[in-house]
């Protein structure tokens, strides 16, 4: 039997369906009202944590001038790459129902933390694996 993709995507968008229409106790949903007062400062937390994951590769990464080829084609493509694994990270996050925000602020901080530190990882990964230079 040939698996196509779209079968396969179709059996998986039909499991997330099922998981997203089962019932939730009362018990269950008072749980996570509790957790969600709990946490009032969650978005903030973790945006500093990336920002300070974020500035600590960059130091890493530009601490010493880098090595000598096209520098700037390089950091382009990392930033691309960065930014494409970012919105591949938002759009999960998304389909989780876990990608939503009070206020437009909390979603540029949280965006551009995450965004610069995968730009942060890939240009990491880059410059100091030697594989690539």
């Amino acid at each position: 039997m040939s698996w196509n993709i779209f079968e396969i995507l179709e059996i998986a968008a039909d499991v997330f369906s099922v998981v997203a229409t089962a019932p939730v106790k009362d018990s269950e949903a008072r749980i996570r009202k509790k957790d969600k007062k709990k946490d009032k400062y969650f978005t903030e937390k973790v945006s500093a944590g990336f920002i300070l994951a974020s500035a600590v590769l960059f130091f890493v990464v530009f601490h010493k001038p880098l090595p000598i080829g096209d520098q700037t084609t390089a950091l382009i493509v990392a930033s691309l790459i960065g930014t494409a694994i970012s919105a591949l990270l938002f759009f999960l996050l998304n389909l989780m129902e876990l990608y939503y925000f009070k206020s437009i602020f909390k979603l540029l901080l949280f965006s551009c933390s995450v965004i610069a530190f995968f730009i942060a990882l890939v240009m990491c990964v880059y410059y100091k694996s030697g594989v690539f230079i």
